[in-house]
């Protein structure tokens, strides 16, 4: 029982996910300023500014080179794994995005007997921009360095 309890003083892994929980919550008053209205679900959503993924990695790696040193093994594997999970969300996740919009302009102008082929629209904010990306790796960078502050 003892090594699951280990969890609640992981602080690596807190951060991470505050890292997380930081920028997903950032993404609704974000939203509002851009869009002009409220979206609360935004905060369970993909996409979007500041990017959640790249905020949660970049918290990992910084509280793990904190904790471990940054000249560890563990900071090193933690920085690359941020690295590779940063771009895909830049590049392969994006370009699924823009995919998602093309298939549903298609299915806008495409009528089949006189009907839609579908009143389902796929989802579009599944990756991110440069700029998205690092809004998250700063957010990140953020949430752990005060975590660091208070933590030390």
């Amino acid at each position: 029982m003892q090594p699951i309890l280990g969890l609640f003083s992981n602080h690596v892994l807190f951060a991470g996910l505050l890292g997380w929980f930081v920028a997903q919550a950032l993404k609704i008053p974000i939203y509002r300023h851009i869009e002009k209205k409220w979206d609360f679900g935004r905060f369970f959503g993909s996409g979007g500014m500041p990017s959640s993924h790249s905020s949660m990695v970049v918290a990992t790696a910084v509280m793990t080179g904190a904790t471990a040193g940054f000249d560890s093994v563990a900071f090193a594997i933690a920085t690359v794994l941020a690295t590779i999970v940063m771009y895909d969300a830049a590049g392969v996740r994006r370009e699924t995005g823009v995919q998602a919009a093309v298939i549903n302009q298609i299915l806008k102008d495409v009528l089949i007997n006189g009907k839609k082929i579908s009143d389902e629209e796929l989802k579009e904010l599944v990756g991110h921009t440069p700029l998205e990306v690092l809004g998250g790796a700063l957010t990140g960078l953020t949430v752990a360095v005060v975590y660091c502050l208070i933590l030390f």
